[in-house]
């Protein structure tokens, strides 16, 4: 089993697939790494060698991906909402970020309905 970036990578997945479970790294950049390291794409992870995984791992070293990427996006929000841009104000009420609509919509930012008790009729 290789274990990369503090990840253990699925052993009978394609190579190109099995990279993409390390945080950061999406199919075009583990395409790019398996190319530069001279690995086939539909070589399996448990095929690979250990100059294979050296040469993933150098290639991998240079790039930020998981803890340290994900401290980085934390960072980058919690900044927003200390300066107070509009992103930042969205992040700290729990609304969607990029225009999307909340009248309909937007349940999985919004989560769980609270319903709110209707107007009492007037007594007349």
């Amino acid at each position: 089993m290789a274990r990369i970036s503090g990840v253990d990578l699925p052993k009978n997945k394609r190579g190109v697939i099995g990279l993409t479970y390390i945080y950061g790294i999406g199919l075009t950049t583990a395409q790019n790494i398996l190319t530069a390291g001279k690995i086939s794409w539909d070589k399996k992870v448990n095929e690979w060698n250990d100059d294979d995984i050296a040469s993933i791992r150098e290639a991998i070293s240079q790039m930020t991906v998981e803890g340290e990427l994900r401290s980085q996006t934390q960072m980058n929000i919690k900044r927003m909402m200390d300066i107070g841009c509009y992103r930042g104000l969205r992040h700290r009420k729990g609304l969607p970020l990029r225009g999307q609509r909340t009248k309909n919509n937007s349940r999985t930012r919004k989560g769980k309905r609270k319903t709110v008790a209707g107007k009492k009729k007037a007594v007349k």
